[in-house]
């Protein structure tokens, strides 16, 4: 398998952590849309990161599709529960966490264009949401040791790729501090070869 992408996006660390909590072996392609020449339309007519490339060719793309079907064809170490409430429950925390990531990525690129152009009221709007976010994501942890309870899921790297997200993007918004379930998870995350093996050094 071939996974293409970036080392700082958050979508692309999820497969990443994924595929190493898996013990898969892959090839990791550096690769941006963004850059004159990428081969990531080639594809994904989207043009998004990451995708992952199947022995078959076959291209998957969106970080969702790829870490359900990584979780599905391996038995060992299983990240996703049978479908049932459970799992639901596993997906909505993916998707609050992704929603999450969604927000700081917008609000980092709407920073990259020229000052010009920027638009101040969608990043202040961004920037609402990851403080609303960051705020259910607590509440909802609670005194938890994992965001399913006792043991690690997709819910938790999800989660955490976001969280260390903004802390590579966005050193201003000190969450650990007004936040503690979070930055507990956080921190019991980061002792994860997983997860230290894929931090961003930019």
């Amino acid at each position: 398998m071939k996974l293409i992408g970036t080392v700082t996006s958050p979508y692309v660390r999820k497969v990443r952590i994924v595929l190493a909590e898996k013990k898969m072996e892959y090839e990791f392609v550096i690769d941006s849309p963004r850059q004159p020449g990428s081969v990531v339309p080639d594809h994904n007519p989207l043009a998004r990161i990451p995708v992952l490339m199947l022995d078959d060719e076959t291209p998957l793309f969106d970080s969702r599709v790829i870490v359900e079907h990584i979780d599905n064809i391996t038995p060992n170490n299983k990240l996703l529960p049978a479908p049932n409430r459970e799992r639901t429950e596993v997906k909505r925390w993916e998707a609050v966490a992704d929603g999450l990531s969604d927000a700081a990525v917008s609000a980092v690129l709407e920073r990259s264009r020229p000052e010009g152009e920027q638009s101040a009221a969608w990043i202040a709007r961004q920037h609402e949401v990851i403080l609303r976010t960051l705020r259910f994501m607590e509440m909802h942890l609670g005194e938890k040791s994992y965001c399913m309870g006792t043991h690690l899921s997709l819910a938790d790297i999800a989660v955490g790729t976001a969280l260390g997200y903004l802390c590579l993007r966005f050193p201003d918004i000190v969450w650990q501090e007004s936040h503690p379930s979070l930055a507990r998870l956080y921190d019991k995350l980061m002792q994860r070869q997983s997860f230290i093996d894929t931090t961003p050094q930019v």
